[in-house]
């Protein structure tokens, strides 16, 4: 035994190798036991937080896809109500262009009667596109044939000029080909297209002196079918280069009243509008059609979106109830 002051000096125990001995064994016997024990334990809380995540996961995908529907439909709606309105909107624009072709195909005819020479000289295109978007590829094809129309031109030294009709085709050339603008014009189609405007932009177009013109529209075939093409326009510089045979060939057909010579610089312009008034009129016509069809794939696209959205949310909502019942009944089985 130790002394009572030695025992408060040295308040811990130094054991024996005897005690070293029965420890470990003790160690050993509860070690067998209480290892399983702990694995248990230890995967029961992993399986909890396992399943927590699962179960927070599950409810996060639920509501993703639930915004996501309600989105999809939305706009499932809006391109309905758009289709709706094009479909409107096209009969009337079909009505003006039945209506207004007959009073600008004479004169076009009349001056399709003179041959078409290919003659180096600057070039001024008009390119007439819309002032909206969501209608196919439209003011994309005329806004191409314009870019290729000024690259061959230039590569063959050819000097060009633009005259844009819409605000498409502004945005579609503005970046590239901004410093051939000669003159744009935008919000065209706020109000119904009339003569009056086309013989606005024809008049620029008489002021500016082309060598040579072209009216780059799309022409209008049905409602699935369209043609975009970049019809040659006669200028007075052509016309004074024409020889005289074949344009007494073609101008004597018709009898003028006063002389064809005194009335010429008029009729010219006319012809001009007339050909801006025609190309407009198809062009117009052909928009609406194409964005009838654009909302109606539109509308179906978004059909089927949501028909895959909503074979997703159910799948996750199943799961959901099926990993809540087996946690009941896990639960239940544990009691």
């Amino acid at each position: 035994l130790k002394p009572i002051w030695l025992q408060r000096l040295l308040p811990f125990h130094v054991p024996s190798p005897a005690s070293f001995s029965i420890a470990a064994m003790f160690a050993r016997i509860l070690g067998r036991g209480a290892a399983p024990m702990a694995g248990q334990r230890l995967q029961g809380l992993q399986g909890a937080a396992g399943a927590q995540e699962m179960q927070t996961r599950s409810v996060a995908t639920l509501k993703t896809l639930s915004l996501r529907m309600r989105s999809i439909k939305n706009m499932q709606k809006i391109t309905k109500a758009m289709k709706m309105v094009a479909t409107a909107k096209f009969k009337k624009d079909n009505a003006r262009m039945e209506a207004g072709l007959p009073f600008a195909s004479p004169v076009m005819n009349l001056f399709q009667r003179l041959p078409v020479e290919d003659k180096a000289g600057g070039v001024t295109y008009v390119a007439i596109t819309s002032d909206k978007g969501l209608c196919g590829g439209v003011n994309t094809q005329v806004a191409k044939q314009v870019r290729n129309g000024i690259t061959d031109e230039e590569a063959k030294g050819n000097a060009t000029k633009v005259i844009v009709v819409g605000g498409k085709g502004v945005s579609g050339m503005k970046r590239l080909y901004g410093d051939r603008f000669s003159y744009s014009f935008e919000e065209v189609s706020k109000v119904p297209f009339t003569f009056g405007q086309a013989s606005l932009i024809a008049e620029r177009l008489a002021a500016s002196k082309p060598a040579r013109a072209k009216i780059v529209s799309n022409e209008f075939k049905s409602m699935v079918a369209y043609d975009t093409i970049a019809m040659h326009t006669f200028t007075k510089d052509e016309a004074q280069t024409i020889d005289r045979s074949e344009w007494t060939k073609a101008m004597d057909v018709y009898s003028f009243e006063p002389a064809l010579y005194e009335v010429w610089d008029d009729l010219h312009e006319f012809y001009y509008g007339c050909s801006i008034y025609a190309c407009y009129l198809q062009s117009a016509t052909v928009e609406t059609a194409q964005r009838m069809s654009a909302m109606e794939n539109a509308s179906k696209n978004a059909g089927e979106m949501y028909d895959k959205v909503s074979l997703q949310f159910n799948r996750a909502r199943q799961a959901k109830i099926t990993t809540e019942l087996c946690e009941i009944i896990s639960g239940a089985s544990a009691v």
